[in-house]
């Protein structure tokens, strides 16, 4: 692969990595059943909110960094195009451009939600006056998106090492270990004593630690 292209996959091939871990625990959280989004609205809705944006615009923004030109103002930019620049072999090189091709049209959306409402503020979108609205954004065109970003990264991978990379096992587990799966466990614990605990003051027969202050 060579010490430049090598350096720039190996770098890509961690952040997409970090990338599906994120978007994995997005989905566990908000995207799999309407009882779990539920739960964490009855613990703290407002909270809630803020994370389920926090974590939709952070994989939004970091998909469209992947995506950037090989340079911007001058300075060279970690993204799927610069590793098409970086290989040399004619054959392979025709193959990674394909694919670059194909993740950059399934990520136009991530760039332009990027340009216009998370990393700048559109003032005439921001006040509807008239401007054209954002390209649509789903959670199916996110794993679009992934998807081809992972497909740029698996050429080489199939190319160079005879295999592939499953960067989406964590979105049939859960999230993984120690994520959001863990977080909806003991919120729901928590729930489920915070209902017990109102139960037992309204009935009379409560514990002395039912009035102890909470400071964590």
């Amino acid at each position: 692969m060579g010490e430049h292209a090598g350096s720039i996959y190996s770098q890509l091939w961690q952040e997409l990595a970090r990338l599906y871990r994120t978007w994995a625990e997005y989905v566990a959280l908000f995207g799999t059943k309407e009882s779990r989004v539920a739960l964490l609205n009855e613990a703290a809705p407002a909270f809630t909110r803020i994370v389920q944006d926090f974590l939709w615009e952070g994989v939004i923004l970091h998909i469209a960094r992947l995506t950037d030109p090989p340079k911007s103002m001058g300075k060279p930019n970690l993204s799927v195009r610069a590793l098409e620049d970086a290989v040399s072999d004619p054959e392979l090189k025709a193959k990674v451009s394909a694919s670059v091709s194909g993740a950059l049209l399934a990520s136009e959306f991530c760039r332009d939600w990027r340009n216009r409402h998370l990393a700048h503020r559109d003032l005439d979108l921001a006040l509807k006056r008239g401007a054209k609205p954002l390209e649509p954004a789903s959670r199916l065109k996110v794993k679009e998106a992934l998807d081809g970003l992972s497909e740029v990264l698996n050429v080489l991978t199939r190319h160079y090492f005879d295999s592939t990379t499953i960067f989406d096992l964590d979105l049939h587990v859960g999230g993984g270990p120690g994520g959001a799966m863990s977080l909806l466990y003991f919120i729901d614990l928590g729930v489920q004593a915070d209902k017990s605990r109102e139960a037992r003051l309204k009935s009379g027969h409560f514990d002395p630690n039912d009035y102890r202050p909470c400071d964590q």
